[in-house]
């Protein structure tokens, strides 16, 4: 059961660091604020809980069977992500002067990070495969199933939300330096222009 555990934290490390839509938004957000990034990593975290909770119930499979199904996330997850990116660039646009005058800006509300985190992850039908072929892999033999996997999805958000909980400190505490330069803007611009990029392969793939 150690050994099982210990495994699946490792998976979880190495699909936490592989860099994404999540991982850009959340980057984005602690530019703003620890509470934006922070509530954003919440948001991401629900997220992923809920796929792990679909595919304890066997329901990304029909997700994965049916093609248009799986065409009309991939379509409204490229929505979304084009959305956040367009949005992310709009708002490097407008905090131009703040950030040269050395004042923050408008910040978004809690409820709005919370809900950007959840939306992003929800609109991607690549977590919602990926939980269904990852999780099973971690369930001890002879232990009940739904149980189990709800278990390691809980797992799984809580660790993630300890993982990019440290993103959103380092950026906090480069947050000074960001400022004085004007580096976040810059930071936004490149955050917005990757999200369109993702945006658009999502919208391309077959």
């Amino acid at each position: 059961m150690l050994s099982t555990l210990l495994a699946f934290l490792g998976a979880c490390t190495l699909i936490a660091a592989s860099p994404g839509p999540s991982t850009v938004l959340i980057i984005k957000q602690s530019l703003r604020s620890r509470r934006s990034g922070f509530l954003t990593v919440l948001g991401n975290e629900t997220g992923v809980f809920v796929w792990g909770a679909v595919a304890a119930l066997g329901l990304t499979a029909l997700l994965a069977a049916s093609e248009m199904a799986y065409d009309v996330m991939r379509i409204v997850g490229a929505v979304v992500l084009v959305g956040f990116g367009v949005q992310t660039l709009w708002q490097a646009r407008r905090t131009k002067g703040a950030v040269d005058g050395g004042w923050e800006g408008p910040e978004k509300s809690g409820w709005a990070s919370y809900r950007g985190g959840l939306l992003l992850n929800l609109a991607n039908p690549k977590a919602a495969v990926f939980a269904m072929s990852f999780l099973p892999q971690f369930v001890p033999e002879g232990a009940p199933h739904l149980p189990a996997m709800l278990g390691l999805a809980a797992l799984w958000a809580v660790y993630e939300v300890g993982y990019y909980s440290v993103y959103v400190w380092f950026v906090g505490r480069m947050k000074a330096v960001l400022s004085r330069t004007g580096v976040r803007r810059r930071l936004e611009q490149v955050s917005g222009g990757v999200l369109l990029l993702l945006g658009a392969r999502l919208a391309l793939e077959s």
